[in-house]
């Protein structure tokens, strides 16, 4: 999956040099702090980002960030991560939808949404939508899918001796990313165990208890940390993969609850020593020459509120999650598009991502409680 990786010498690409003349002037009259990049036809863009009668704003930009990244191409992971915020915003149809097209791009080792495949573990991120999927529906094509899907990750996919999933099927690597793949989906199927024993694995592997982030890759045919830069978007996919994880154990696995927030909270108040005065934070989170990224603010506002609400964070951080709600929300245009997250199809700069729209979704449906 070496599309995903970056340069830790990436362009500074500030996200106001991205815009033209008539989107500055688009983005300085309106409210909220604005909104960049409204696009050439000025800030209206046709009424799509009016409300909708009494729509509440959080709903609003769900309805525009849906609108928007169902209208993005996607590869296995994005198809995973944006059935999952569509789980979290409560939209069955549209779960069982990007499930159904999963399964039109199902390869016969079990994996699904391979058009072009990230790595091993990435079909895994739509995994607990999809088993949501054949639960409401009853069919037993999309069940029969779900168990191939964890056929795969249980026992076909490549991984260590010690039982750590790959996430590359060019080399024996592990990414901080692969902590939202596998460890939820497996979670999500009662596999608890083995949900923790990848958590630590990779933890083991990529975790600087001195800075109290994740490095992003470790090769384990050669033993030591191939990047060893912290970036930003993997230690937000391990904040919200770890909150995902926690939120599937039983009750009376309290003990692993409690360490597993733990390390989230130590992942989350390690990015948020490098937040920046506007809210955000740097693509590689203690390199300031990259370039400002809107993502991993999303996704910890995504973690931080679901922490909250479910007793694994201190009250005392809602107000950290709803600062990374605002610089976040400052970013996306008339049409529900985010803006400077790291950028498809390489992840190498500012740009726009499925991811990006699932997380904006994701954020302002933890922030309403809403699972």
């Amino acid at each position: 999956m070496n599309r995903r990786s970056f340069l830790s010498t990436a362009t500074i690409l500030g996200g106001t040099t991205l815009l033209s003349r008539q989107a500055r002037a688009a983005t300085s009259s309106q409210s909220e702090g604005g909104t960049p990049e409204s696009g050439e036809s000025g800030g209206g863009a046709q009424g799509r980002g009016e409300p909708q009668g009494g729509e509440p704003e959080s709903q609003r930009r769900i309805r525009l960030a849906t609108a928007a990244g169902m209208a993005m191409q996607r590869r296995d992971w994005e198809q995973g991560i944006f059935a999952q915020a569509m789980l979290e915003a409560g939209d069955r149809e549209n779960v069982i939808l990007l499930t159904k097209a999963a399964m039109v791009q199902r390869v016969p080792d079990g994996r699904l949404a391979v058009v072009v495949s990230g790595g091993p573990t990435d079909p895994a991120m739509g995994g607990e939508a999809y088993r949501r999927a054949a639960e409401w529906t009853g069919d037993a094509q999309i069940r029969g899918a779900v168990e191939g899907l964890l056929e795969w990750i249980r026992h076909k996919a490549p991984r260590s001796a010690d039982g750590i999933l790959y996430h590359t099927f060019e080399g024996p690597e592990m990414w901080s990313d692969g902590l939202n793949g596998a460890p939820p989906f497996l979670a999500a199927m009662g596999f608890y165990e083995e949900a923790l024993l990848q958590i630590e694995g990779y933890r083991k592997r990529l975790w600087n208890p001195e800075k109290k982030l994740l490095s992003h890759i470790w090769d384990e045919g050669r033993q030591q940390l191939k990047d060893k830069n912290f970036w930003g978007g993997g230690n937000g996919w391990a904040a919200a993969g770890l909150a995902r994880v926690i939120r599937c154990l039983p009750k009376d696995r309290q003990r692993d609850r409690g360490r597993l927030g733990a390390f989230a909270q130590e992942i989350i108040d390690g990015c948020l020593a490098h937040q920046r005065p506007d809210g955000l934070f740097h693509d590689v989170i203690d390199q300031p020459e990259t370039f400002v990224e809107t993502n991993l603010a999303q996704m910890l506002a995504f973690a931080v509120y679901e922490g909250v609400t479910r007793g694994w964070l201190p009250r005392d951080h809602r107000p950290r999650a709803d600062r990374l709600r605002d610089a976040a929300r400052r970013k996306m245009d008339d049409f529900g598009y985010v803006h400077g997250v790291c950028g498809a199809p390489d992840f190498e700069r500012s740009g726009n991502s499925t991811e990006g729209q699932a997380f904006a979704i994701m954020m302002e449906a933890a922030c309403q409680g809403r699972r």
